[in-house]
């Protein structure tokens, strides 16, 4: 492939990634500010975990109604929609008074998380030539963990600004506010990007799609790629409903739903969300543990960028059970520590060992898969509802882990380790799901999955 092809390729799939840069900045965000926003509202366990899990809720009816917008209206108006979600977000979590008003802003912003959920890695999967697809579907991923660390640190730098009283009333602001930066520059830069030939196709409108195959294909691949797609279209039909409930295509949706799940149950969200609570729980002061939580979002960084060079290359497969191994062995240790009231110092490795396990693997790893995996004739609906799947997955671990930590019964009996042998369990479960349900997808086409589930 042309170098000039290969660049403009690279540059439509890292800038449709920024859409994962704010889903995980948005999604993190709070991390840092969920300390003073509950005492600022005097919220109790359950309001704290609806501060966090109301954002998922928006998730959610963005992933029902991905399918409809990005069909409808196409794969990057659907992505300027997203952007503008972001913007009001970002201002409306920053400003309010009322606790009501805060929880309606954080759905707003989740609806937008939702929607490029899905349809960013489905975009990026149809622009992508085959054999590097993995690679550039996983920078949605490396966007995702990008935001992520970037917003620990921005958390760290905006409380070092006051003393405990300024933070508790301006810096969780500042915190949500400084969201409208990447928002703006994720707006700025869709308008640059062109509209998935796929969908043009779709639609009709075969010239502007065949100009787009031109600009991100090697002349001599550009027929050839215009007949796959047209070949794939033909197959597929409109009424993708009456063919999930075939017995052979529910399979496939299962292992799709199953994967999604499994990514949740693995206790990512719950880390990520509720880090430096944890670590304040294990005696670490305020800031110190906004630090340990950064120096985890950079383990996440680095490992999400080693996935991307591997995915390719080892297979999907293999780094999915490399890395549900390391996550039971890390949370069932991290569990065994905080029940024994083993020295915090023996946590922290541990926890670093999980999001170097689940960033080599679940974390990139799955959203390959789902921008993959599924047959033409149900592809977009079987990825919207294995999205929309995740999203309910993440709220109930989002919602229900502070009960978890905090229930008495469970405090007695397990010294606050339950939740961490419970995700260690879940974890090795994966591994078993991977090795006799997951096929391998390394190097085919979209259009070859059909004969993948054939046989």
């Amino acid at each position: 492939m042309d170098k000039d092809v290969s660049k403009y390729i690279r540059f439509i799939a890292i800038s449709a990634a920024l859409g994962g840069l704010l889903f995980g900045y948005d999604t993190a965000v709070i991390s840092g500010a969920i300390g003073n926003l509950t005492v600022y509202f005097t919220l109790t366990s359950v309001q704290t975990g609806w501060a966090i899990s109301s954002a998922i809720v928006g998730c959610i009816l963005g992933a029902l109604c991905s399918d409809y917008v990005s069909n409808r209206f196409g794969r990057k108006v659907t992505l300027f929609i997203t952007a503008i979600l972001f913007i009001v977000n970002s201002i409306g979590t920053a400003i309010p008074e009322s606790f009501t008003i805060f929880i309606l802003f954080r759905i707003v912003g989740g609806v937008g998380v939702g929607i490029a959920s899905m349809v960013v890695p489905m975009y990026i999967a149809e622009i992508a030539p085959p054999q590097k697809r993995g690679a550039l579907v996983g920078y949605y991923q490396l966007a995702i963990v990008l935001g992520i660390v970037l917003v620990y640190f921005v958390n760290y730098f905006i409380a070092l600004q006051g003393d405990t009283a300024w933070n508790l009333q301006i810096g969780w602001r500042w915190m949500f506010g400084s969201e409208i930066i990447p928002s703006i520059l994720f707006l700025f830069a869709i308008y640059f990007i062109p509209e998935s030939p796929r969908w043009l196709f779709l639609k009709g409108k075969n010239q502007q799609a065949i100009d787009v195959l031109k600009k991100i294909n090697a002349e001599q691949d550009v027929v050839q790629v215009k007949n796959e797609i047209e070949e794939s279209l033909q197959k597929e039909d409109k009424n993708q409903w009456q063919h999930i409930v075939n017995p052979a295509f529910r399979k496939v949706l299962l292992v799709g739903v199953a994967l999604s799940v499994l990514q949740q149950l693995s206790g990512i969200n719950a880390i990520l969300y509720y880090a430096p609570e944890i670590f304040k729980n294990l005696g670490s002061t305020a800031n110190v543990s906004l630090l340990e939580t950064s120096i985890l979002g950079v383990v996440n960084l680095i490992f999400t960028v080693l996935a991307i060079r591997l995915v390719d290359k080892k297979g999907r497969k293999p780094l999915l059970m490399m890395g549900s191994v390391g996550m039971t062995i890390a949370l069932g240790a991290v569990g065994s520590f905080v029940y024994f009231d083993i020295s915090n110092s023996w946590v922290l490795p541990f926890m670093l060992l999980f999001m170097a396990s689940f960033s080599i693997s679940w974390g990139p790893v799955v959203w390959v898969l789902l921008s993959e995996i599924f047959p033409t004739k149900i592809r977009s609906l079987a990825l919207a509802i294995s999205v929309f799947i995740q999203w309910i997955a993440n709220f109930v671990v989002t919602q229900v882990f502070p009960s978890l930590v905090e229930n008495q019964a469970l405090k007695e009996y397990f010294n606050g380790a339950f939740p961490f042998y419970l995700f260690s369990v879940i974890c090795l479960l994966s591994l078993l799901f991977v090795w006799k349900r997951v096929p391998e997808t390394k190097n085919k086409t979209l259009e070859q999955m059909d004969k993948v589930w054939q046989n």
